[in-house]
């Protein structure tokens, strides 16, 4: 009688589970048009869709250590044409980064040959090339929306963001963007191994370029307590760039 319940028990719970959508379904696909809409939102006031320069001044510290203070000069076209110029110190000035999709080089005057650079290479305390020459996190990224979050009483969504490929600067990123006007508020920089690498905030906006945009990005190192970079973007301003200025020739001119 036993081994007949036992029998007549389990063919209740297997035609349960056979006939229980809810048990049984496949996991739906993740529907990333809304954190793809995000995204480029939140791109779009970070930086401009059209081409533009703007200046950088980055100043760098660690514990200890004097403050290390750079300044460049960016010319972006569209996401994948971009020139880093250094302005100073004096003496670097003349090194020129020319971003190409995501191929990367560096121009010295006194070298005759590019050299080849990666995108997470750092550049200056803790900023990494691609953190000035590729800041376009629409097309580097797949988004998906991870949860909301509130920050100091305001809505935000947390995008996780994973790498298209490993020549991407970061292999993965959350970003926590404003739900009332899509600012980005910070964001969370991950290695291959999904270690912590360092945290940005994006802060003190102002009216550049016909948009509000953040003037100010604080970058704190998560493995170095107390190094970090503060980035101030300024002269923002759009301006036609022809194809001929993303190219080696034209680099010379502007050596």
């Amino acid at each position: 009688m036993t081994s007949l319940v036992r029998t007549g028990f389990c063919a209740s719970l297997i035609a349960l589970f056979l006939t229980s959508p809810a048990i049984f379904a496949a996991p739906l696909p993740v529907d990333d048009t809304l954190a793809r809409s995000i995204l480029e939102k939140s791109d779009a006031i970070r930086f401009p869709s059209q081409d533009f320069q703007v200046d950088v001044d980055i100043a760098s510290a660690s514990p200890g250590e004097a403050t290390e203070k750079r300044k460049y000069r960016i010319l972006s076209k569209g996401s994948d044409n971009t020139v880093v110029m250094i302005l100073e110190p004096a003496s670097e000035r003349g090194q020129i980064m020319l971003m190409k999709g995501r191929d990367l080089w560096v121009f010295m005057p006194n070298v005759s040959q590019p050299i080849r650079l990666g995108l997470a290479q750092r550049l200056t305390g803790q900023v990494a090339n691609g953190d000035l020459a590729r800041a376009n996190f629409a097309g580097d990224y797949t988004p998906r929306l991870l949860r909301t979050d509130k920050l100091d009483g305001e809505d935000y969504y947390v995008l996780e963001l994973l790498a298209v490929d490993r020549s991407v600067t970061y292999h993965r990123v959350l970003l926590w963007v404003n739900k009332a006007d899509y600012r980005p508020r910070k964001a969370e920089f991950y290695s291959l191994s999904n270690r912590l690498l360092k945290t940005s905030t994006y802060e003190h906006f102002e009216t550049m370029a016909d948009k509000q945009r953040p003037t100010i990005m604080r970058i704190q190192d998560a493995l170095k307590t107390g190094d970090a970079s503060v980035l101030e973007y300024s002269n923002m301003k759009l301006r036609e760039l022809p194809d001929k200025v993303f190219s080696k020739d034209y680099l010379k001119k502007l050596q």
